[in-house]
């Protein structure tokens, strides 16, 4: 049965993306190629992480409400993407960018939540 194995990262939206990744590079030494990332393991082929995004708008988190979305981990993306389905959970998108799987859905509430399966680097 596919599951959740841990949180991927944290979008949420803020005024000067530049500014705030610069604070939590300066104030925290948390850095990374996309934003302030933090790596939970040690060297794999997969080298999980879990990511704090920024954004200047809201365009990405929407429809969710409240200026953020929750990403979630997954272990098989397909496989639960079908049992959201059978439970009669909408869908919003879903897509395979070969670095990772992703999955849109709102949690009750209005919450984005992002549900990504992380692939190996091409």
């Amino acid at each position: 049965m596919a599951k959740v194995t841990g949180l991927g990262g944290v979008f949420y939206v803020v005024k000067d993306p530049e500014a705030t990744r610069a604070w939590y590079r300066e104030v925290l030494g948390i850095d990374g190629e996309y934003g302030p990332q933090l790596d939970w393991s040690e060297e794999t082929a997969e080298k999980p992480y879990s990511l704090i995004s920024h954004f200047a708008d809201d365009k990405y988190v929407r429809p969710g409400k409240g200026g953020f979305m929750i990403n979630l981990r997954v272990d098989d993306c397909v496989a639960i993407v079908e049992q959201l389905k059978a439970k009669g959970v909408e869908v919003l998108g879903y897509a395979d960018e070969g670095y990772g799987r992703f999955a849109w859905i709102l949690d009750p509430d209005g919450v984005k939540i992002e549900l990504w399966q992380q692939m190996e680097a091409p």
